[in-house]
């Protein structure tokens, strides 16, 4: 049955068609996480540190708890490369012949996004809870404000991009199930 797609991808050694790629609703969900760990780092490692004049070493605005900013920079760096390697593997599906290493790459793919999702859940009700908790005289003058507003914000957004990509890659997995049933089936004995 030509119809069928092992795990979603076409037969193996066909020619990659960019415009294809980028209209795949995981493309669009990996590049959207990529865009928020962009964010969500950028705005706590440019404007997630603010320092008083009479105190020599900068503090975290989350709180004064340096964890809080440290860990912020780290998800979203960890996410970011994350995102950029499934990606890779996104482009490089297609060219994967093994129904097996298919079933494995799609496997990795809902792990990876469930524990992704989790971890921006945990990143943002942290982010939330020391940003709820900061005193108003730590920062009399709210620098960084919009841009710890910003992290919390897109941490949260993060949380139903990568559940998403869970659900996708889910739902591949459950397409290439049907498919090996089918092909057990009415496949032609071998000889």
């Amino acid at each position: 049955m030509d119809g069928f797609q092992a795990y979603g991808a076409g037969k193996s050694g066909g020619a990659f068609d960019p415009v294809t790629f980028v209209r795949q609703p995981q493309t669009v969900a990996r590049i959207l996480c990529w865009l928020f760990a962009i964010v969500v780092m950028g705005c706590v490692a440019n404007e997630g540190y603010v320092n008083r004049p009479e105190e020599v070493e900068e503090f975290c605005i989350f709180n004064r708890n340096q964890g809080a900013c440290s860990f912020a920079v780290t998800m979203a760096t960890l996410a970011f490369l994350c995102s950029a390697a499934l990606l890779a593997l996104d482009v490089y599906f297609p060219q994967i012949s093994g129904v097996k290493d298919r079933k494995k790459a799609v496997m990795v793919d809902i792990v990876v996004s469930a524990v992704w999702s989790l971890l921006w859940f945990v990143g943002f009700c942290f982010l939330a809870n020391q940003w709820q908790a900061s005193k108003a005289e730590d920062n009399p003058l709210n620098e960084g404000a919009d841009a710890a507003r910003a992290a919390i914000v897109f941490s949260f957004f993060s949380i139903f991009t990568w559940g998403a990509l869970a659900l996708l890659a889910l739902e591949r997995l459950k397409r290439v199930s049907f498919e090996e049933e089918y092909n057990k089936l009415f496949s032609p004995p071998l000889a």
